[in-house]
């Protein structure tokens, strides 16, 4: 029996209609036990947040979601931390009667995910991380979200600073470095500082900085990356780097790659704000 085949999806931002097109796609709808990992950024900025996390919790066991910065945007203004900003979209879910069982799903979503040699992550990961010690600082996220005191830890999350990992890290600090390197990460010098005010594409980028997944002998360098978060990246397909994130909701396309062979189906998003990278 052939394996399920997986879809690897880029940031759908509340784009519902989207992917409600990309998913009857017939090489997808073909294909009923077919799954999908989404490489978060599953809301903000689009207009259909509330149906988009609904759409994805109705797939059960057959998605994956990790969670994006917008993500935890989210869980942030849900627990008090943030309020909302003129350019959110996420007002319908915080008044939806089922607001809380929403949130509650997007605070068990995980941060990393790793099978069939491929790791998913929102953005990316830090030179000296190799595979083992990326999803074990994940769970570290993942914990502190899931955990009566979620709230407090997410208070922590903001800051450039630390713009470097230590194994010293502790408290508040500890958890923004993981976080920001995970869902917000794209330039860093060979030496794994973050630069993350930086969103433009590579080649616009001067001096000791350089895509994360260009570094010469990261520690995941033997397995295949898989992020979005990067939409002036574009799609990126090399043997261990895929960047799904084609700009959806900025006007370009939602973005789906069958890990078992490359192939990749677009759908064009009928949306288009104004580009922020973000």
């Amino acid at each position: 029996m052939s394996m399920r085949s997986i879809w690897m999806v880029g940031d759908i931002q509340g784009c519902c209609s989207s992917l409600d097109e990309l998913l009857a796609h017939p090489e997808i709808a073909q294909e009923p036990l077919a799954r999908f990992w989404f490489a978060g950024d599953l809301v903000n900025r689009g207009s259909q947040s509330l149906a988009t996390l609904r759409r994805l919790m109705a797939l059960e066991e057959r998605s994956v979601a990790i969670l994006g910065n917008h993500d935890l945007h989210l869980l942030a203004i849900a627990a008090g931390v943030r309020r909302l900003g003129k350019n959110d979209t996420l007002l319908d879910i915080l008044e939806a009667p089922d607001s809380e069982d929403l949130i509650n799903w997007l605070r068990w979503r995980p941060m990393a995910h790793f099978e069939l040699s491929h790791l998913l992550v929102h953005a990316g990961v830090l030179p000296k991380w190799d595979v083992h010690k990326t999803l074990s600082l994940a769970n570290e996220v993942e914990q502190a979200l899931r955990s009566p005191n979620w709230r407090k830890s997410l208070e922590k999350m903001y800051g450039n600073e630390p713009d470097h990992w230590k194994e010293g890290h502790t408290g508040g600090k500890r958890l923004r470095v993981i976080i920001n390197a995970l869902t917000r990460l794209r330039m860093c010098t060979s030496k794994g500082h973050m630069a993350l005010s930086l969103k433009t594409a590579p080649e616009l980028t001067q001096g000791d900085l350089m895509p994360w997944f260009d570094i010469k002998d990261r520690a995941t360098k033997d397995v295949t990356m898989v992020f979005g978060h990067w939409s002036t990246l574009k799609l990126l397909l090399r043997d261990n780097a895929i960047c799904l994130d084609t700009g959806c909701v900025w006007g370009g396309e939602l973005t789906a790659v069958r890990l078992q062979d490359r192939r990749t189906i677009q759908v064009a998003c009928p949306q288009s704000l104004a580009p922020s990278g973000d």
